[in-house]
């Protein structure tokens, strides 16, 4: 079976040719393929943010072939490995990246390990496995070279898995974390945003944030004040909802909470980074 398309996700940047060096090698195997950047900035080694990106992204792009190439393992016995999820072939580094990506197709249904050396470039250099092994399989597969052939099957359940990011509902308090940080400052939440229901909290309400890790969260108690910020806001649909300046909470366009700032950075305002715990709850009337 070949595929028309192949996806790429990498945190290489565009200052050198390495996002070049993989597109040329998929062209030189498989002409016919074409190749959607998804982004190539996301930070350098952030695994988590790589994989947040990729599962946003990948329910749109049409069937085939996605490559993840965040890799700070590269090198090491870290596998590399086809996983197929749905009407997706995922290939990358097994650190993480590809798991969230699957789930959100309908999970991993199989996984091999990419082994066999006549699916990779005959010259590899031991820090660049998105050129010398992820693209050239890729490109492999996306011509119609069975998974199968790149390497012997794998159990699905060994492969690495990221924690799976807070989101809960207790006592009418949606318990939850800063899960992505995107181009604009908005913080979106690993909650989503069917839990505003769960919680008794509806558009137009006024609700507290807590945001930000505490003193007794990071050991420093002095911190508490400088770290996490209580602050209201309401609930809207859109940015305008609110004034210039002001916060909103809503559900963004991936179906998740997300806290922005009409015209700013809620990220920035909220001095908020991925992974910190956010709390949110109705505000007291008398607030």
């Amino acid at each position: 079976m070949t595929h028309r398309w192949v996806g790429f996700l990498t945190d290489y940047g565009y200052r050198d040719g390495f996002v070049a060096a993989c597109h040329g090698v998929i062209a030189r195997i498989a002409p016919d393929v074409r190749v959607i950047d998804v982004t190539h900035a996301v930070p350098a080694q952030d695994v988590r943010h790589g994989a947040v990106v990729l599962a946003q992204t990948v329910p749109y792009l049409p069937p085939g072939v996605v490559v993840g190439v965040v890799d700070p393992g590269v090198g090491s016995a870290r596998r590399g490995i086809a996983l197929t999820a749905g009407e997706y072939t995922f290939v990358g580094p097994d650190n993480g990246l590809l798991g969230w990506a699957a789930d959100a197709v309908g999970g991993a249904a199989s996984v091999v390990e990419l082994a066999s050396p006549e699916y990779r470039l005959s010259s590899r250099a031991a820090t660049f496995h998105g050129r010398d092994v992820f693209a050239p399989a890729a490109a492999h597969i996306a011509a119609g070279v069975p998974v199968s052939e790149l390497g012997p099957a794998v159990p699905v359940d060994t492969v690495i898995r990221l924690p799976d990011p807070l989101s809960r509902v207790r006592d009418g308090v949606v318990e939850t974390e800063a899960h992505l940080i995107d181009h604009f400052g908005n913080v979106t939440l690993a909650a989503r945003g069917d839990v505003l229901m769960t919680a008794g909290i509806s558009a137009g309400d006024r609700v507290q944030v807590s945001a930000g890790a505490s003193g007794s969260d990071t050991g420093d108690e002095a911190a508490d004040d400088v770290r996490v910020r209580r602050v209201d806001m309401v609930v809207g649909r859109i940015f305008a909802d609110v004034g210039v300046g002001e916060l909103v909470l809503y559900v963004d366009s991936h179906g998740y909470l997300a806290i922005a700032v009409n015209q700013d950075s809620a990220a920035g305002e909220l001095r908020l980074h991925p992974g910190d715990p956010v709390t949110v709850r109705r505000a007291s009337s008398s607030s």
